[in-house]
Order: structure tokens, then sequence, then C-alpha cells
């Protein structure tokens, strides 16, 4: 109770703050979850408001987080930070320049469709009691639909019973990012999937459980993003697919791999790809492309595909012409 009210005037500007973000649309979720933890370390720490001394003291608390991490969180914090030294110009706000530049994130490790087919093998093959057949199932049916639909990490977890057509093979994604919802087509092999892992679970989970969610880890629960995640990756690990690689592909990776095989598909039919860009983007429920791009870097095969195309096009013009 002493630590709430030397806290009234945090607590104050963190109410209004969180009150002006929601009605301007925007999702607080991760915002309110780390300006919570803060002032949770102020309360804590015995101090009676944020200044810099506390303010340092705390991003020391996240030297255990990744980089990009320590920094997106100590930006929610000066956005706060900038909102309140509006409305109170003594309060705390810290240089911008202090909290440091985000490191590049790595490229994505090309995955190709042989090593999908070999993870999918082994997902089937394990060796389980009957208390890992319904997670080792949700497992194999996140990689088909991060893989075969581009879905999100996060849009795989959340999907419910509910949000699934298995007869049509259509799923219904709900308020995802951007604040997007959108209606997904399977492939046929993918919808074959879906139908394979609706009968497991009818089987596993009892319609006592009360458990909407699709991919389940039990009976009672279903997966979260993070945990689905690290599954996933586990899964990975452990097929030993990619065991003299650099690196592990991130789960992430599955939907630029996506990406990277339907542009490979226009070329290789001729489709002007440029024209087919904005069906991509409306797939993968991106605002624009602008954000497709994102997806579309470092692909050699692509790269190559499109060289050809060139050379095919404007092989006059760089042989000088007929002239």
């Amino acid at each position: 109770m002493r630590n709430g009210s030397r806290l009234r005037r945090f607590d104050a500007a963190l109410n209004a703050f969180l009150v002006s973000r929601r009605a301007l649309g925007r999702a607080v979720q991760l915002d309110e979850y780390v300006l919570r933890r803060l002032r949770a370390h102020l309360a804590r720490t015995g101090a009676a408001d944020l200044n810099a001394r506390s303010f340092g003291r705390w991003r020391r608390c996240l030297r255990h987080c990744a980089h990009n991490t320590q920094l997106d969180w100590a930006m929610m914090v000066h956005r706060f930070c900038r909102y309140r030294r509006r409305s109170e110009p003594r309060s705390f706000l810290p240089e911008r320049w202090t909290l440091g530049r985000h490191r590049p994130y790595p490229l994505p490790t090309p995955i190709e469709a042989e090593q999908v087919r070999r993870l999918l093998a082994y997902a089937s093959h394990r060796p389980c009691n009957r208390a890992r057949i319904l997670p080792h199932a949700a497992q194999r049916l996140a990689v088909v639909l991060m893989y075969t639909a581009g879905l999100r990490r996060g849009e795989v977890a959340r999907l419910c019973v509910e949000d699934v057509d298995p007869d049509t093979g259509v799923l219904r994604i709900t308020a995802s990012k951007f604040h997007k919802s959108r209606w997904v087509p399977l492939s046929a092999s993918a919808a074959r999937e879906l139908r394979a892992y609706l009968r497991i679970r009818k089987e596993c989970v009892p319609r006592s459980a009360h458990n909407h969610r699709l991919l389940c880890s039990r009976a009672v629960r279903g997966y979260s993003s993070e945990a689905l995640g690290k599954s996933v990756h586990t899964l990975m690990r452990r097929s030993g697919i990619w065991a003299g690689s650099a690196r592990i592909p991130r789960v992430h990776d599955f939907r630029h791999a996506f990406a990277v095989a339907a542009l490979r598909r226009w070329y290789e039919a001729g489709c002007d790809v440029q024209s087919e860009l904005p069906k991509l983007s409306l797939y993968m429920g991106h605002v624009s492309i602008v954000s497709t791009s994102y997806y579309l870097r470092c692909m050699p095969a692509v790269v190559h595909l499109a060289s050809k195309r060139f050379a095919l096009a404007c092989s006059g013009l760089l042989d000088g012409g007929d002239a």
C-alpha cells in the first residue's frame, strides 16, 4: 500500500496513457505488460517515480533479453514518457540517442520442399506413447500450415475449431497483425492434413474438456504461440535435417519459404509477377506489398529465374540490337 501511494503520479500517468492508446485504436497489450513490469520494479526498489537512475537500473535487469528486445521495451517506456511530458513538463524523458539502435535481424534460412518432406516423415514416425499422439499430430499440422499457407506462428496457435472448415479447406484468421482478418483457402494436400488431424483431435479431446483451440498440447490445453514455436523448433533440431548447416531455420522462416515458393511458381509459369504480388500480400495478411517485400530478400533461386526472364526479354538491348 505504501508503494502504491508513492507511485500514485506514475500510476495516474500510466492509466491515462493506456486509455489514450486504446482510444486511438492501438494494440496496447505489450505496452501495458512492459510498463507494468517497470512499475513493479519501481515498487520493489522503493522508487517514488521514474527517473534516470531508476530507468537505468531497470534496463540493466533486462540484460538477459536479446538486444532488439531490450531496445523495443525501452522505446515503449520512451513513448510513455513522451506522452507524460505533455502534461508534466518536469517528468523524466530519456534521450532517444541513449537507447541505442536495432541490430539487423539475421536473413531467413532457405527451407526446401525436400527438407519439409523429410521433417514431416520424421514427425510422423517418432515413437510415442498415447499421451504424445495429440501434440505430435499438432506439431505436424503446424508445419504444414506455416509452410503451405504462410501463416504466422501466432495465427496458427490462435486457431480455434470453429475457425476451420474441413470440408472446403478454408481457415478464418481473426484480428491478426495490423488488426486484419482474412479467409485462407488451403491446398488439397493441406486440407487432407487438416482433416486427418481433426480425427485425431476428436479421439483425444472429449467435449467435456471445453477446449476450443485447434492445436492442443493436451486434451484440456491448446498451444500458446511461444510454446508452439518452441516445440516446432525442437522438432526441427531433433530431426537432424539441418545438422550440417550453419544454423537451424527459425520457425518464422516457414512463412518466408511460402512466399519464395509462390514467386518461383509464378516465374516458372510465365506469369506477370508484379501483378501477382498484391494477391500474395492479401493472402499473407499484409497491409501492402511493402510488407510483403520483407520476405522476398535474399532469394537466389528467384533471382536466377528473374535474371533468365530479363535476359530473354532484353537480350537484344544488352547485345546492342541488330544495328
